[in-house]
Order: structure tokens, then C-alpha cells, then sequence
């Protein structure tokens, strides 16, 4: 079976999925996906799609300290093979998730591990500014808010270390190329930032 489109993609990921955080956090790793395919020369519909995909069936079957074969992604991913979703993009969503137990061996596994944790960080550094936009954070600022553990704590450090270092490339560098992505599709992603005020009519004589 070919590569389901992105429309049936993204309408599954809308069944499955009532959180519009959650869907966001789906349409960031699928951005930074596109973007790591560009970069590696690789297949960009598979990999954006492996990562807008990745976790839809999460609010269905959360991790709730069940066996890993009976919960997200495991169960997600019975329900893609039975449809015929390509092998390569369901072993490379159960390798997400630590606890499977599934190696990451291929460069789309890798890298869907690799930008997971890093687009909810760079998110959430988006979110605590005065303009709530992305375009206001910098790599600095997100190395910044790496090493303060009591900034979006739900955020795995060590997976986003590991992920860069799988890739083998420099953590600067990794942050920057997921930034730049998320930055290039903001609107999509809720982080354009606020609306500028109202204006208001000058004050005078009429």
C-alpha cells in the first residue's frame, strides 16, 4: 500500500485526538521531520508523515503504567499495520517510546526520537514570552531553558541529548534546525504570537 496522504493523515489525527495541544505538539514534529528530510536527503512525505502520526493515538491510550505492548504507541501502531501503513514508519513510532523496548536503527526512527522532546521545549520557551511568539526564541535561549529543570518539566533533556548525538549532530546545531522549521510554519502551529492591539482613533477636534 502507497504512503496514505497527508489529508487522511491529518483527519485520523483529528479522530483520535481532541487536545489542540496535543495536535499541535503532532503538526511541530511533523514540521521538524520535513525539515531533517530536506537535510539528510531523504523521503519528506514519509518522514513529515511518520512525525504528524506519531502520536495520535496517545490521548486514547496513555501511558498508565500498563504493559508497553498494550498501550501508546503499541496500540496505535496494531491499528496502522492492519491498515497498511508502510513497517518502516511503525517501527520508527514504536522506537519513540522508550519503554517499547524497539531499537531505533533506522535515520527516521533516530530522528523522530530526536525531535520529539525538542519541539515541546522549543514550544514552551515560545509560550512564556510577552509575545508568545516563536520567532522571539533563539538557540541560546532554549540551551538556556535546558539547564533550568524547573522549566517544562514533562520535557526528557537526556532524550533530546541523545537524539542529537544519534544524528550526529552538534545539540546547537540540532536546535537550530528544529527551530528554524517550527519558526517557518508558526501560524500552523499556534506561535505567530498575539495579535497586535486594536488601533485606536486619534484623540482631537473632529
Amino acid at each position: 500500500m502507497p504512503l496514505p496522504s497527508r489529508p487522511a493523515a491529518l483527519a485520523l489525527v483529528h479522530e483520535w485526538t481532541a487536545s489542540e495541544s496535543l495536535r499541535k505538539h503532532m503538526l511541530s514534529v511533523e514540521c521538524a521531520m520535513r525539515a531533517y528530510a530536506v537535510r539528510l536527503g531523504e523521503d519528506v512525505e514519509l518522514w513529515g508523515m511518520t512525525g504528524l502520526i506519531h502520536d495520535f493515538d496517545y490521548e486514547r491510550f496513555p501511558n498508565a503504567g500498563l504493559a508497553a505492548d498494550a498501550e501508546h504507541p503499541a496500540e496505535g501502531v496494531r491499528m496502522l499495520r492492519a491498515a497498511g501503513w508502510p513497517e518502516v514508519l511503525c517501527e520508527a513510532v514504536l522506537g519513540h517510546a522508550e519503554y517499547t523496548g524497539v531499537p531505533r536503527v533506522t535515520l527516521l526512527a533516530k530522528a523522530l526520537f530526536a525531535v520529539d522532546e525538542l519541539t515541546g521545549l522549543i514550544t514552551a520557551s515560545a509560550l512564556v514570552k510577552p509575545s508568545r511568539a516563536v520567532s522571539d526564541v533563539d538557540v541560546a535561549g532554549v540551551r538556556k531553558k535546558m539547564k533550568d529543570k524547573a522549566f517544562a518539566r514533562g520535557v526528557n533533556r537526556d532524550d533530546i541529548i541523545q537524539g542529537a548525538a544519534a544524528l550526529d549532530i552538534p545539540l546547537d546545531e540540532h536546535i537550530g534546525i528544529v527551530l528554524r522549521a517550527m519558526q517557518a510554519d508558526a501560524e500552523q502551529l499556534g506561535l505567530a504570537g498575539l495579535a497586535p492591539p486594536p488601533s485606536t482613533p486619534p484623540v482631537g477636534d473632529a
